[in-house]
């Protein structure tokens, strides 16, 4: 049966937000400059799961997730969430640093990286265009190499951590909110670790400025928003859509490197993300052809 219209609607519109919302997030961590990187990802985590355990209680969900996340799913929500940390850390510092360029990058490669290690890892078979795009990808970030521009470490673990995020995601049995609750508890001690000894040794950024404490407090919206966003829109929409859309938060980052920060752009990177944006293009195409032709089926 299809889905009314306004379904479609809705999700769409909730998928836009969300990756409208992770394309803007360099504007807010670069008004963090001041603060450390390893606090600000330990604020992110705390206001986070404040925020989502008052979701989870108001919701009555707390006996469910903790049923959901035991034997093997927590085994996988452990390395999804470290996973997740390393990619909020690098993210943050790669901000922080004027590296916003090599922070889109990395995401624009993402969603080829989730079709590689669905072939290497669940065995899932790779379309001929398919295989294609991530060629024309994997072309892109051997000619930054060999040129030796930028930092290309930021780009691989970004687009790296997100890929296993995501397949240990997929694989784990529990809901988006039950799951993003579960890897924001296990990163709760060691991130109140980290600010309480920031505190202890006198470098602690919270407290010095209201204006700073309320950006920080704001981390946990900031973060849960448009997590939240994404997985109400995956319901309503088909893989192929969200697939298109997951190319709005890296577009604007690039904007906002090249535009707003004024991050250079050589001819080198230009010949890369034109290899990439050409192997997403072609992914992309080829989702919406595959999507069609199963709804014609």
């Amino acid at each position: 049966m299809t889905k009314p219209l306004g379904a479609d609607r809705t999700g769409l519109l909730l998928g836009i937000a969300s990756y409208s919302l992770w394309g803007v997030l360099p504007l807010y961590l670069h008004l963090l400059q001041a603060v450390p990187a390893l606090q600000v990802l330990s604020h992110r985590v705390l206001w986070s799961l404040l925020l989502l355990v008052v979701i989870v209680l108001a919701l009555k969900r707390g006996g469910s997730i903790a049923a959901a996340a035991r034997g093997r799913t927590l085994l996988f929500l452990i390395g999804s969430a470290a996973l997740i940390a390393i990619n909020w850390l690098v993210y943050i510092w790669s901000v922080q640093h004027e590296h916003v360029l090599d922070a889109s990058l990395g995401y624009f490669i993402n969603p080829l990286v989730n079709v590689a290690l669905g072939m290497l890892v669940l065995g899932e078979r790779l379309r001929r265009w398919q295989g294609v795009a991530i060629g024309l990808a994997a072309l892109g970030v051997l000619l930054l190499a060999l040129h030796g521009v930028g930092s290309l470490w930021i780009p691989l673990a970004l687009a790296l951590s997100f890929g296993g995020y995501g397949l240990l995601r997929k694989v784990a049995a529990i809901d988006a909110l039950g799951g993003l609750t579960v890897e924001t508890l296990l990163l709760g001690a060691p991130a109140l670790a980290v600010l309480l000894w920031a505190s202890h040794s006198g470098t602690a950024a919270f407290g010095s400025s209201t204006r700073l404490d309320l950006l920080l407090i704001a981390a946990g919206a900031v973060t849960a928003t448009p997590l939240l966003l994404f997985a109400a829109a995956a319901k309503r929409l088909p893989y192929a859509t969200m697939g298109l859309l997951q190319y709005i938060a890296p577009t604007l980052q690039f904007l906002e490197a090249v535009l707003i920060f004024g991050e250079p752009v050589l001819p080198v990177h230009l010949a890369t993300f034109a290899l990439i944006w050409s192997g997403c293009a072609l992914y992309a195409w080829d989702s919406l052809r595959a999507y069609r032709a199963a709804v014609k089926a």
